[in-house]
């Protein structure tokens, strides 16, 4: 648990955007060395010549009675690094639509965790609608989601734009700014900065990517990010939503292929969702638009081992993954806890029967002290009374003669 802990606080500093690309390096290395640690332990944990974490241990029954069935079964799991962790998938992310909507998301959502549940879904949701319903059901499915919207936005030419901008907003929000360059962090520097101006209103957010050739806005709600391309605009602007299957599994943010959208022309991205449990389940969607499988999807197994702390992608993944693994290592310790209660109940149980019987038994076989002492007295009394009377009975025939001479 401690080691746990620890893991997760790294990937809490690494998650940190004042950490350089060396910081977080560094920050792996001990995360790496952490890991080992955790497969160590499991690996080499034993009572009495067994594993007892790495899986080969199963189960094992203990007889604690003097009777058939009067038995405890002990199970332990296997605690290697590759074996437990969290239970993730994402929905679709699809390309950006250049008609000016993400496309309808109604219908149903099915979730097969601790329980089924099928979660209606109004008509024109959007991601987040999506994530609001499958979490109301978390209690009963054990499956809680996350919705985010995370595109990327590049320009086709230098010039000044005029853009509008909606986000949580109904009203759109207008942006105007200048492009000296497309491919350069000075060039792009006054576009983030407009849309980061406006963030109040519309709940997307704006930096640079790491190439420094587009910029990267963000909704942390999950709604549709929408953008119209101004008549006046220097160029098209070239919209992609992010590739969320890909950027779950490498750690590495990477995009679908950019819509062009022209001046006059919008475009629309829909956000993605990402559904984590500790425990497997499947989802599906019913009339979704293509966000969700027509067809049961299963949860893969993002197992401890595979966290890599040295992207901020990878860092908001190993936070669940840690979370998961801490919950999987807390019920081990609860399980072993209530063995052990079970055992030392069993000990006092066979105990008190034991001194129980120990009494009986010397109920039936030794002696009663004090009734065989009155006894003893009664039986002296009666022979110390039957010799009196002997010795009076021996007296009278002398009585007698005495008194015939």
């Amino acid at each position: 648990g401690n080691i746990l802990q620890r893991v997760r606080e790294l990937s809490v500093q690494s998650a940190n955007a004042t950490n350089s690309a060396g910081d977080r390096k560094a920050i792996q290395a001990e995360v790496g060395q952490l890991l080992s640690e955790l497969d160590r332990i499991s690996v080499t944990t034993e009572f009495n010549g067994q594993k007892l974490l790495d899986g080969s241990f199963g189960s094992a029954t203990f007889q604690v009675g003097a009777n058939a069935n009067q038995t405890i079964t002990a199970t332990t799991g296997n605690f290697r690094t590759a074996t437990y962790g969290t239970q993730l998938t994402t929905s679709a992310s699809g390309a950006a639509d250049a008609s000016g909507s993400a496309g309808a998301v109604s219908g149903t959502v099915t979730i097969a965790g601790l329980q089924t549940k099928s979660l209606n879904i109004p008509a024109s949701g959007t991601a987040a609608d999506v994530a609001a319903a499958v979490n109301s059901a978390t209690e009963s499915t054990g499956v809680t989601a996350n919705a985010r919207n995370v595109s990327q936005l590049g320009f086709g030419a230098a010039g000044a734009y005029v853009l509008s901008v909606k986000g949580d907003n109904a009203t759109a929000a207008n942006v105007t700014f200048n492009i000296s360059a497309t491919n350069t962090a000075a060039g792009l520097a006054e576009a983030v900065k407009a849309f980061n101006d406006v963030s109040s209103q519309t709940g997307v957010t704006a930096k640079l990517n790491a190439s420094a050739d587009g910029v990267i806005l963000t909704n942390e709600a999950g709604a549709d990010i929408s953008i119209a391309n101004g008549a006046t605009s220097a160029g098209a602007v070239d919209l992609a939503s992010q590739d969320a299957g890909t950027t779950l599994s490498t750690g590495t943010q990477t995009f679908t292929a950019a819509t062009s959208t022209a001046a006059g022309a919008t475009s629309v991205t829909r956000g993605t969702i990402e559904f984590s449990s500790d425990k497997g389940y499947t989802v599906q969607g019913t009339g979704m638009g293509g966000l969700l499988p027509a067809a049961a999807e299963s949860s893969t197994l993002q197992a401890v081992n595979s966290i890599d702390v040295s992207t901020v992608e990878g860092a908001t993944k190993a936070l669940k993954v840690v979370d998961s693994a801490l919950a999987a290592v807390n019920g081990q310790r609860a399980s072993f806890g209530a063995l052990q209660a079970r055992f030392e109940t069993a000990i006092a149980n066979l105990n008190t029967s034991s001194e129980n019987m120990s009494a009986s038994r010397s109920r039936i076989q030794d002696a009663d002290f004090a009734a065989e002492t009155a006894n003893l007295s009664r039986a002296q009394i009666l022979q110390q009374a039957g010799t009196a009377m002997v010795a009076q009975a021996n007296q009278i025939p002398q009585g007698v003669l005495s008194l015939l001479k």
